[in-house]
């Protein structure tokens, strides 16, 4: 009875697709207790003729059953998977899903996309196997959403199972041969966005180099400047903050290192011992990023501090609060009010910059969220990660900057953390070019720069923002 009961439309699954129907299943069993009825109560059989005839139908009933029973399971199994579509004279990308689960709604924009961007170059087909499962029966699928290639011939290429991202699905056809047009600049744009790229500065940079800081490229503010001697050179720093980012980095031996470390007296404008001075540390109210201030004479100190406020601490105090705060992806030192906020298995935790926020991804091997701030107009940006992928990005027309720069052997490398930034939108990156004319690089998508880091080695990932020594450029 449960087998007939499982066959009905109302216990979930509307039966067995080709089987035979409910109704006709419960018709037969009624007409089978009838015929055995009225074998049992005929008049002049035997009790023994009453048996065999009875024997007989249950026989056939059982033939009947088995036949039945055959042929549900021939049309539950898998259908043989096809090894050729008809031919459309263009690639063409099967995605077999349904609109209510969740890798299913990821891929919904990306089809959208493929299918405009590429009009007339890519066949792009969604198949609903709840709405049209004859329509996905060819396939023989045991999972959704899974992605089927074929070539312009019809011919099956490969298939993949779960989300996959636009990129990842752009790579796959370029490694079967398959190339389109523009394809470079749709892998790497949003659907709507310009290419937005600059490989040299707007205008040249007249600045004197031990006016900009080694690490940030800032300008030197002389009452904040902190020098660190070295074989090579002095390296010149614009902070003390500055100097606890190179000083998280470094992979050399620290014993005694800050022994190299001068900073420059407030007041007098003079190079003190890093480690002699006395230190006013205080919050800018409108950041609330901390401010440093060294002096080599407490009264002095003192001074400051009445006038503006703040704690006195030595040099010990300053490395510990400095040194309290670090990115999650790649351990450098930071400051939560200039770092991307990353939620990771219950855990909070920090970004140093926009793509190192997106590295935490890479180095737990788990979903993230990210909550990031345009740096024009400090707009939220929030992104969610399923599965290594972009899972939703709001805005939606948000994009990252890459930060490059050129190398002494011609080649781009990253420009690193302080070069690096999401943006609301295309327009507010190509507003901040115009007010940062030595900025170079390229607008990519977000889920590009998830993928690039996603593609990090462990021990890639180990050695990310790391310094092997300390040298002027």
């Amino acid at each position: 009875m449960n087998w007939i009961l499982a066959q009905c439309p109302c216990s979930g699954g509307g039966g067995v697709s080709g089987g035979i129907p409910a109704w006709i299943i419960l018709t037969a069993t009624f007409g089978l207790w009838l015929l055995i009825s009225l074998i049992w109560y005929r008049k002049g059989a035997s009790t023994m003729s009453k048996v065999g005839k009875i024997a007989i139908v249950v026989v056939l009933a059982a033939a009947v059953i088995g036949v039945v029973v055959m042929k549900k399971r021939s049309t539950s199994s898998p259908a043989t998977q096809p090894t050729s579509q008809t031919a459309s004279g263009l690639p063409r990308l099967v995605d077999l899903g349904s609109t209510t689960c969740v890798p299913c709604k990821m891929m919904a924009p990306i089809l959208e996309e493929l299918e405009k961007e590429y009009a007339g170059r890519m066949r792009v087909e969604f198949i609903d196997v709840n709405q049209n499962p004859d329509a996905a029966k060819p396939f023989g699928i045991q999972l959704i959403p899974t992605q089927v290639f074929f070539d312009a011939s019809g011919k099956e290429l490969w298939r993949h199972k779960g989300f996959i991202s636009k990129e990842d699905i752009l790579a796959k056809w370029k490694e079967f041969g398959v190339t389109f047009a523009d394809a470079q600049t749709a892998a790497s744009q949003p659907a709507s966005a310009p290419v937005v790229e600059r490989l040299a500065p707007a205008k040249a940079d007249t600045r004197a180099k031990d006016a900009v800081c080694y690490l940030c490229d800032k300008d030197i503010d002389a009452k904040t400047l902190v020098v660190v001697k070295t074989d090579k050179g002095d390296v010149r720093l614009c902070s003390p903050h500055c100097f606890f980012i190179m000083y998280s980095c470094l992979t050399e031996d620290k014993t005694g290192f800050e022994q190299k470390v001068s900073v420059t007296d407030w007041g007098t404008g003079k190079a003190i011992p890093a480690m002699e001075a006395t230190y006013l540390y205080g919050l800018d109210v409108k950041t609330g990023r901390p401010t440093i201030k060294a002096f080599g004479d407490k009264d002095a100190a003192d001074k400051e501090l009445k006038a503006s406020g703040g704690s006195l601490i030595a040099w010990q105090i300053v490395q510990e609060k400095e040194l309290e705060n670090r990115c999650g992806f790649c351990d450098r030192a930071c400051y939560p009010a200039d770092s991307a906020k990353v939620a990771v298995g219950g855990v909070n935790t920090l970004g140093c910059c926009s793509h190192c926020a997106l590295g935490v991804a890479a180095r737990t091997g788990k979903d993230i969220e990210v909550h990031e701030r345009d740096r024009l107009t400090g707009e939220e940006i929030v992104i969610k990660t399923a599965g290594g992928n972009v899972a939703s990005l709001q805005p939606g027309t948000a994009v990252g900057w890459f930060g490059l720069r050129q190398g002494p052997d011609g080649q781009y490398v990253s420009a690193g953390c302080f070069h690096q930034g999401f943006f609301a939108s295309p327009d507010n990156l190509k507003t901040w070019l115009e007010q940062n004319p030595l900025e170079t690089g390229r607008l990519i998508t977000i889920q590009r720069a998830l993928a690039d880091k996603m593609k990090l080695s462990p021990q890639q990932i180990q050695k990310a923002c790391k310094m092997g020594q300390c040298a002027p450029k």
